[in-house]
């Protein structure tokens, strides 16, 4: 797994219309949305490759027998078909960044 982080310097301020704009340019489709703490989705897999991205929180993704948590301005690529998990980590809500290609 590989976590993008957002670059300041390259992509301006950490923003949701910054962060959209950047996965939209990459042919993505994307939505937000609010989770709260506890939120737990078991394992699971999607028919389109996807991008889960994280604007505020930390968001825990398990895929390939690995786990990584994901902050504000990170993201990370899911394909097509990879079964994976992912959580809420701590007290705060997650807003997520959900970029599928439509």
């Amino acid at each position: 797994m590989k976590i993008e982080h957002w670059n300041t310097v390259r992509d301006g301020p950490l923003s949701e219309p910054g962060f959209r704009a950047k996965l939209e340019a990459r042919g993505y489709a994307c939505a937000i949305y609010t989770y709260p703490p506890g939120t737990y989705f078991a394992p699971h897999a999607h028919a389109q490759d996807k991008i889960d991205g994280v604007l505020r929180g930390r968001f825990r993704i398990c895929m390939d027998g690995m786990a990584c948590v994901l902050e504000a301005g990170d993201c990370i690529a899911v394909p097509r078909g990879r079964l994976h998990s992912a959580e809420v980590v701590g007290e705060e809500p997650v807003v997520s960044i959900d970029a599928v290609r439509p």
